[in-house]
């Protein structure tokens, strides 16, 4: 447990640190658990200001149409906080409560769920930082009735490190491209990718393998078993690249069941190496 100040410049004084070598990785846990910071070498790769860092999204992910998901007969009404959509989950509006046992290098928060979630259960997520990669994992489980979930992240890496260097550019071979309808949501139709920009949803089916290069700074790869990820590059400041459990309006479309046998598992890596 560490003071840090925040994106803003107030102090938090439950923010925590984890520190190897040259990287520092810092989380909110009253923020959502969001990490605030990513440094390697003191040289920031996350946004800051008002749209900062990385938060989760659980146990929904992207937009849920019209704030509204079934589980088998039963219909359920969430905030609707993304015009008539609900969007990213509660997780990111949540404080979260650190688990025993954290090192210097690992460590673990967690949140029960609640209103206006509809289900019971529990949301884990765990950090672990050497000094070339940070690992992420996220767990949704139940402690009642089964329920559909979806669980990933949003971070909003910085287009350009500030150090006088090029935009960072994106490499990747997706599967496929979700067509995105007018509403933002996919079509259920699959495409070919079209040009950036992007705020679109891509299948990846033999896992989530995004490279983000910043020309003689640094490569950043982002890797996940999960098969889906979310590219967005529509504000000149950030690339998110967002490895998820299932699409947007994935409780609908490409639901996920939680059940107390079987929880939600998610696991992502950023992993970088120094160019310069």
């Amino acid at each position: 447990m560490a003071t840090d100040q925040t994106h803003d410049g107030r102090t938090d004084e439950h923010a925590v640190q984890l520190e190897a070598g040259q990287a520092r990785l810092t989380i909110h846990p009253d923020r959502g658990c969001r990490v605030a910071s990513l440094t390697v070498d003191g040289v920031e790769l996350l946004r800051q200001g008002e749209k900062f860092g990385s938060f989760p999204m659980v146990p929904w992910c992207g937009r849920t149409r019209d704030g509204q998901f079934r589980n088998g007969g039963v219909l359920h009404q969430l905030p609707r906080d993304a015009g008539p959509h609900a969007i990213h989950g509660t997780g990111r509006h949540t404080a979260w409560q650190q688990a025993p046992g954290a090192t210097a290098t690992d460590v673990s928060f967690y949140y029960d769920l609640a209103e206006p979630w509809p289900y019971k259960g529990r949301v884990t997520q765990r950090f672990s930082l050497t000094e070339d990669h940070a690992e992420l994992t996220m767990s949704v489980e139940t402690t009642g009735d089964s329920f559909p979930a979806q669980a990933g992240w949003h971070p909003w890496f910085l287009r350009n490190l500030g150090r006088g260097g090029q935009d960072a550019e994106i490499a990747f071979s997706p599967g496929w491209m979700e067509q995105r309808g007018e509403d933002h949501l996919p079509t259920g139709q699959r495409v070919d990718p079209t040009p950036r920009p992007w705020d679109d949803c891509f299948g990846m089916p033999d896992g989530v393998d995004v490279t983000l290069t910043w020309p003689g700074e640094l490569r950043l790869r982002t890797t996940s078993p999960a098969p889906w990820v979310v590219l967005y590059d529509e504000q000149p400041e950030a690339v998110c690249v967002e490895p998820q459990s299932g699409p947007p309006n994935g409780l609908n479309s490409d639901p996920r069941l939680v059940t107390p046998l079987e929880p939600l598992e998610m696991r992502a890596t950023w992993a970088w190496e120094r160019l310069g």
